[in-house]
């Protein structure tokens, strides 16, 4: 039985992994990657590495999670050295905290390499601070699969909301909002933020690749 080291990839960029995520991908013996996780980054593995995708797209999962958890747990039990490589970070709406579950419950040794969330790079790397001395004091990461899971209408208060506070409570919040994967939710989640009180003049950005 190895050890399995769940690895955040960073947002994208290839050179934005971390030194010591790079340190174990150069090392595995088998990498589960995901879709959003650079495959320029496979090029660092070695030549006898076995290379597994478990990418997710919108509506069209190449595997469920729970199949995903069973195969790094077999693979956990027959390599010594086994790298799940998420994108952004694996604790930041990445399921990595699920992984990490099913590798204890199977009492696979795991370790946690942290990786550069979206959340915070991407609006840097265009230039927009997430908190600015003055203007935003903290900022919020949401889950932008909010307005989808709901399935409302946009209505206030016609809607009960499935996920705890919901955009009425975000809206009173005076830091940044950062909703990742929100695009096609993008229309609902603006409407509801100023139906329940954020300034329609608020500044705003989208980022999308």
């Amino acid at each position: 039985m190895g050890i399995v080291a769940l690895v955040g990839a960073g947002p994208g960029d290839p050179e934005l992994i971390t030194v010591k995520g790079m340190k174990k991908l150069k090392e595995c013996d088998v990498v589960l990657y995901d879709r959003l996780a650079s495959e320029e980054l496979l090029s660092f593995t070695r030549d006898d590495c076995i290379r597994i995708c478990v990418g997710k797209r919108p509506g069209a999962h190449t595997m469920k999670q729970e199949e995903i958890c069973r195969i790094l747990v077999e693979y956990g039990r027959a390599y010594p050295k086994v790298v799940r490589l998420k994108g952004g970070d694996p604790f930041v709406f990445g399921r990595g905290g699920e992984e990490a579950e099913a590798l204890r419950r199977a009492g696979i040794s795991f370790e946690l390499v942290p990786g550069v969330t979206s959340a915070v790079a991407v609006p840097e790397l265009a230039g927009i601070p997430v908190t600015h001395r003055g203007l935003a004091r903290s900022f919020h990461v949401i889950t932008g699969h909010t307005a989808q899971i709901r399935g409302d209408d946009g209505v206030c208060g016609e809607e009960t909301d499935t996920l705890t506070g919901g955009e009425e409570t975000f809206a009173r919040l005076d830091g940044t909002l950062v909703f990742l994967m929100g695009l096609s939710s993008l229309a609902q989640i603006a409407e509801r933020l100023m139906c329940y009180g954020k300034p329609a003049d608020t500044p705003a950005a989208v980022i999308s690749e």
